[in-house]
């Protein structure tokens, strides 16, 4: 089996594997610089520590944790530890936007983007293990041409699994303070809108309270300012798009919203301390 894990997107429909210490090099595709993903990826964390980011959460992969990636998210890997034991299985953009939709898939997706990491209780890690394993050797035996209605209920029924842990640590974490609730609404909405929106009047009008009030309560919650916050997804979506893909500044720019290149420019320089262009050279 070939020990690859894709740097954007999958050339096939899905892909499994291990990883170990010795391995280190290819997790290190993801650690200069922030990546947009395409493929949805599954990981599961046996051994050693990894220092990462979605979006606008950075974590701490440990032994027992599982981490689900959406497709669209911008990942970042900041430091590796230990004696690493990680599997993983990936689904490409291609399959997935063939694959049906199901309730499941719906439900997970909203669940996953504010909690990548689950925390399996510890009897079940050994029976998650064996089903890497067992997927693995399925994949050894057939590569990547199986066919695609097998693959697809192979998705589905991971999608049910993952589906139903993740909503048993929502469960767990449903109660939140009103602060928390309104930190956690302005977080999504970033997500949602920072390519078009960066104005916290217009977050806070959307919330339906004050910018002052909405200020107060995310620098609480946060330790950061909201403009702050925007201000990374915005500028870690540009780094993604200057270091994974081949379109112009002047389109990246117009991609982000900016009126022109030469704003988008002061803008990334102000902020990252060097040009767009000379940060794509770097």
């Amino acid at each position: 089996m070939e020990k690859d894990i894709p740097k954007i997107d999958l050339p096939q429909d899905w892909v499994i594997g291990k990883l170990t210490a010795g391995d280190i090099g290819l997790l290190n595709l993801y650690a200069n610089y922030p990546c947009r993903l395409k493929a949805g990826i599954f990981v599961l964390c046996l051994g050693g520590e990894v220092e990462a980011s979605i979006n606008l959460t950075q974590f701490k992969v440990k032994p027992g944790s599982f981490i689900t990636i959406l497709p669209g998210s911008i990942f970042q890997i900041h430091k590796v530890d230990g004696d690493l034991q990680i599997y993983f299985m990936g689904f490409s953009s291609d399959f997935l936007s063939k694959a049906s939709a199901s309730k499941s898939g719906i439900d997970m997706h909203y669940i996953v983007k504010e909690n990548p990491i689950y925390q399996p209780k510890e009897k079940a890690l050994p029976l998650l293990k064996d089903y890497f394993e067992l997927l693995i050797k399925t994949y050894d035996i057939c590569g990547s041409q199986l066919n695609r209605n097998v693959i697809n209920h192979l998705f589905g029924g991971i999608l049910m699994g993952v589906s139903s842990m993740y909503k048993d640590q929502m469960t767990d974490k449903a109660n939140l303070s009103k602060a928390e609730q309104i930190s956690k609404n302005f977080t999504q909405l970033v997500m949602q809108n920072y390519t078009m929106q960066r104005s916290v009047a217009w977050y806070a009008k959307r919330l339906g309270i004050t910018q002052a009030h909405l200020s107060s309560i995310i620098k609480q919650t946060t330790g950061k300012t909201c403009v702050e916050i925007i201000t990374s997804m915005v500028i870690m979506d540009a780094k993604a798009q200057l270091k994974s893909t081949n379109l112009s500044i002047h389109d990246i720019a117009y991609a982000l919203n900016f009126t022109n290149m030469s704003f988008f420019g002061k803008y990334f320089k102000r902020h990252v301390g060097m040009s767009p262009q000379e940060y794509r050279n770097s």
